[in-house]
């Protein structure tokens, strides 16, 4: 296969083409070091601040979308035809301030001004997508943004007013689509990428097929997805990840398929990606997907790689578990599936072999009569990690329990299923009694850890209060769900 040495994109109105490209090099540092665009900033270095959101457009199925990211763990690498947007692009009709901008003047929504270029990016994209949100809606979009000053409210006003000062119609971007989406068509060439030094080098596969030859032959490559978990690993730990084999623009990981019985997600879906249907065949998923971090990283996250990740406290692993979703694993041209919960095996240990991946994940739709639920408890309600998560799913037929799947998150050293509690249920009538006596057997499930996030018996009493929450939510379906705050 012909390879290329150059990483090419569109930085503004530019055609960028960047030789010998390290795996670990951040589009933050590219930015500010090389470039001299220094409106985007480094607050945090990992994703949770939003100071370096810039705007990332890239075609999907001939169509081009932009998406906020964070630039402080995306990597250039992963930016191949790609067009990157920074404040510094941002104009209004005349040459003046655009109308995000204007809008945040008007309305005092800057203050020390550190943070303002995020949030003037994180509006704008929401402003191109919906010019008149509201007040939920724009507090959605701010979630990955943080502010120190102004108390939010004065953001959250301009983000209202915007459209008062002009139309996505009539927007730069808007104006120029056309042009861009040709040009980013015209860099698609086919070929696999190969840059950087031999020791920190960055791979960008072809194909599917392609991305599975480069694991065969170099098995122990990091796989870089979303970045969101990665990047920490370079900004947060000096860790080197090279070589490492970039996959974000494998469209043929980008697949949602539903049929009639199942809900089939690639591996390279991002959060944001599947949100719409993922939450339409499961709607008690949607306030939960809302509090996975923030939008940036719901742009880049990918469901695949929080899974392949392998991470106790990951958001997407017990929930799915809960639903009795499998996954498919590839290695060559072989295949594989198996339970999710089967995949991990212990802390920082699961089921995958050297040049195996996580090709797609398969979710059963729900039977009739069966209830779910999805809890995540964080110190911080919004974009916060959490201490524990669960997904429940629960059968009943004639007065009695006849299936449950009961999995949590923060508890154990993997993603686990309650067992014990779970057998406590079974059979059992429903009513509070099975749910209080299912809750003590969580204690033979679950030796959980205590650290800065929570004491070993806050998580076991959480777990507990989770199932009690469980039943009297269901048992009287015509209550509205109180919306757990983070503790």
């Amino acid at each position: 296969m012909t390879h290329r040495p150059d990483i090419r994109f569109l930085l503004n109105g530019a055609d960028i083409s960047v030789s010998n490209v390290e795996a670990d090099k951040t589009l933050l540092d590219f930015l500010r070091l090389e470039r001299r665009l220094t409106g985007s900033k480094e607050g945090c270095a990992e994703g949770d601040c939003g100071a370096c959101t810039v705007m990332v457009g890239r075609l999907a199925n001939g169509v081009l979308k932009y998406e906020t990211v964070n630039a402080c763990i995306r990597f250039l690498a992963s930016l191949d035809g790609c067009h990157v947007v920074t404040i510094e692009h941002l104009r209004g009709e005349n040459g003046g301030l655009h109308p995000i901008q204007q809008a945040m003047v008007d309305y005092h929504g800057s203050q020390c001004g550190f943070c303002t270029p995020g949030f003037v990016m994180s509006l704008y994209a929401l402003w191109m997508e919906n010019p008149e949100p509201s007040e939920t809606e724009v507090e959605t979009a701010i979630q990955g943004n943080l502010c120190r000053c102004t108390g939010y409210q004065p953001i959250v006003a301009a983000a209202m007013a915007a459209n008062q000062y002009g139309s996505p119609a009539r927007d730069f971007l808007e104006l120029e689509r056309v042009d861009i989406a040709e040009r980013l068509t015209a860099l698609q060439d086919g070929k696999r990428v190969v840059t950087g030094p031999a020791d920190n080098q960055a791979i960008l596969p072809a194909s599917v097929a392609d991305f599975a030859t480069v694991l065969e032959e170099q098995p122990n490559a990091t796989i870089v997805a979303g970045s969101t978990d990665v990047g920490l690993w370079v900004t947060k730990f000096m860790r080197p990840i090279g070589p490492a084999v970039f996959i974000s623009h494998l469209e043929e990981l980008k697949s949602v398929t539903l049929t009639d019985t199942a809900l089939e997600i690639g591996a390279g879906v991002t959060y944001s990606e599947a949100q719409h249907v993922l939450c339409e065949a499961f709607p008690h998923l949607k306030a939960y997907w809302d509090r996975i971090a923030g939008q940036q990283v719901r742009n880049m996250g990918t469901i695949g790689g929080n899974i392949a990740n392998g991470s106790p406290i990951g958001d997407t692993p017990p929930v799915l578990i809960a639903l009795g979703a499998q996954i498919v694993l590839r290695k060559g041209t072989a295949q594989r599936s198996l339970p999710l919960e089967d995949f991990f095996i212990e802390y920082g240990k699961q089921d995958r072999a050297p040049g195996e991946f996580v090709e797609s994940i398969l979710i059963p739709l729900s039977r009739k009569g069966r209830m779910h639920a999805a809890y995540k408890i964080s110190k911080r309600r919004d974009e916060d990690i959490s201490s524990v998560a669960a997904g429940f799913s629960v059968s009943v037929a004639d007065g009695r329990i006849t299936d449950c799947r009961l999995a949590f998150g923060g508890m154990a050293g993997t993603p686990k299923r309650a067992e014990k509690a779970e057998a406590a249920l079974r059979g059992q009538p429903w009513c509070q009694a099975s749910f209080q006596a299912a809750a003590l057997a969580l204690g033979a499930d679950f030796t959980p850890l205590s650290d800065w996030r929570a004491s070993a018996d806050y998580r076991l009493t959480v777990a507990r209060n989770l199932l009690q929450r469980f039943f009297l939510t269901h048992d009287d379906q015509s209550a509205e769900p109180v919306d757990l705050l983070s503790a």
